[in-house]
């Protein structure tokens, strides 16, 4: 049965900088942000709305079709909501996959000082306006061991 990690963190947490450490172990990434870079859409975000539509149905189609043939897989994503993290629960729970949920915890101001000195050189280099950055971070849900299977890491 495959394993299924949730990455889960406000922009600037450092998912993309764990995802690596998954892939080390044999794990297949996938990563909202190097399927926006893949489809030529840069490193600058928000995207539009349909352009992120896309984008999320290209990872959900990913993620589904990895743990279709038996992978192991770490989605490298913000899951900034209860909803996306259940979604991708329920797609791991369809194919023998528990999810686990790793919350990449990051202190605020660390987290905003790391977008700020990004400059969308590469696929996790993406560039948010200082006023997105914080509204992102400000809304966040933060997963609670209620909803499942919950790790809790230090992104600093």
């Amino acid at each position: 049965m495959p394993n299924l990690v949730l990455l889960c963190g406000p922009a600037g947490a450092g998912k993309s900088t764990h995802a690596r450490r998954y892939a080390a172990d044999g794990y297949a990434v996938a990563s909202v942000d190097e399927l926006a870079w893949e489809a030529g859409h840069g490193a600058v975000h928000p995207l539009p709305d349909d352009v992120a539509r896309g984008v999320a149905d290209a990872l959900r189609a990913q993620v589904e079709s990895l743990l279709a043939a038996g992978r192991d897989v770490v989605v490298d994503s913000s899951f900034w909501s209860r909803a996306s993290r259940e979604e991708y629960r329920a797609l791991g729970a369809a194919h023998g996959a528990e999810a686990l949920v790793v919350l990449v915890d990051t202190p605020r101001d660390v987290a905003l000082a790391r977008v700020a000195a990004r400059a969308a050189e590469h696929p996790h280099d993406v560039v948010l306006a200082p006023e997105v950055a914080a509204a992102y971070h400000d809304g966040f849900e933060v997963p609670t061991s209620d909803e499942g299977l919950l790790e809790v890491v230090p992104g600093s």
